[in-house]
């Protein structure tokens, strides 16, 4: 089978399964699998793909097709511009996330103190850094695992990666001292619903909000206060639903003011951020 049979055959499969960009997904796969740029594919497509080869690219195509996420395959995802390494340890940063970035970035100052609360892959963590004004930055997760993944990608997209320091903690329990931001994009996902996504091959852990996808904003809102300095700043990625109840949360626990919400490029709500008083 040459190289261009293999990925016409590889969209018919994934477009059966009703997998979005099939074509560029097909291609992803096979130019990871060669080790080549996917530009390349064209150039090679009259060649003949090795048999051994064709098995371990249409196995992998078989689980695409069945909802394993194409990026724990080729262990990368793009986010910032940046590659990060991926696998089933931590979440595939999503293009909604960047907007909390963003939004951080934007209010952040020279030399603040910041910490990330379920870094996951590092993803947050590392693109204010990268993007930044000289901040400090704390990233924490309770996965040991995730946190080898975030320190690995810190290494491979930082020059100046000491200026993170990770610590292993779930939620607040091992933190200490206090900070100008803290930002979070915590696990939100009604734990009903998490099967209706295609999240079953991603780490539960980092998606199970609790019954009603509330239980870690619950948390951050509670606590956070004691770990911000004077005027210090939450800024928190929320589902596109979960609005007003998390504003609901902010204003009853009387702790906190100056609470905007900030939509994503699709026009979702998708960042709340808010002041301690």
């Amino acid at each position: 089978m040459k190289i261009q049979e293999a990925i016409v055959k590889a969209v018919k499969i994934l477009k059966a399964n009703k997998i979005e960009e099939a074509w560029i997904v097909s291609k992803m796969l096979l130019a990871n699998l060669l080790k080549i740029k996917k530009e390349e594919l064209t150039i090679n497509s009259e060649k003949e793909l090795e048999q051994k080869m064709q098995e371990e690219y249409f196995k992998g195509i078989c689980k695409v097709a069945n909802g394993y996420p194409i990026q724990y395959l080729i262990h990368s995802k793009e986010f910032m511009k940046m590659s990060f390494y991926v696998d089933e340890e931590v979440l595939v940063p999503r293009a909604d996330t960047e907007i909390l970035v963003e939004e951080t970035l934007k209010i952040s100052k020279e030399k603040d103190k910041i910490l990330d609360l379920c870094t996951g892959s590092g993803a947050i963590a590392i693109s204010l850094l990268k993007y930044g004004k000289n901040c400090k930055i704390f990233a924490s997760d309770i996965s040991e695992k995730a946190l080898e993944i975030a320190e690995r990608n810190a290494k491979k997209l930082l020059d100046n990666s000491h200026s993170i320091t990770f610590l292993q903690s779930n939620m607040f329990e091992k933190i200490e001292g206090k900070f100008d931001l803290i930002v979070s994009n915590p696990p939100y996902i009604r734990r009903a619903e998490i099967e209706k996504y295609s999240l079953k091959y991603e780490p539960k852990i980092a998606l199970d909000g609790g019954e009603d996808g509330l239980d870690f904003y619950r948390i951050i809102i509670n606590e956070a206060y004691n770990y911000l300095n004077e005027n210090g700043k939450v800024i928190i990625e929320i589902g596109f639903d979960q609005k007003n109840d998390v504003e609901k949360l902010i204003e009853k626990s009387n702790k906190y003011t100056k609470i905007q919400c900030k939509k994503d490029l699709y026009e979702n709500d998708r960042v709340i951020i808010f002041e301690r008083r």
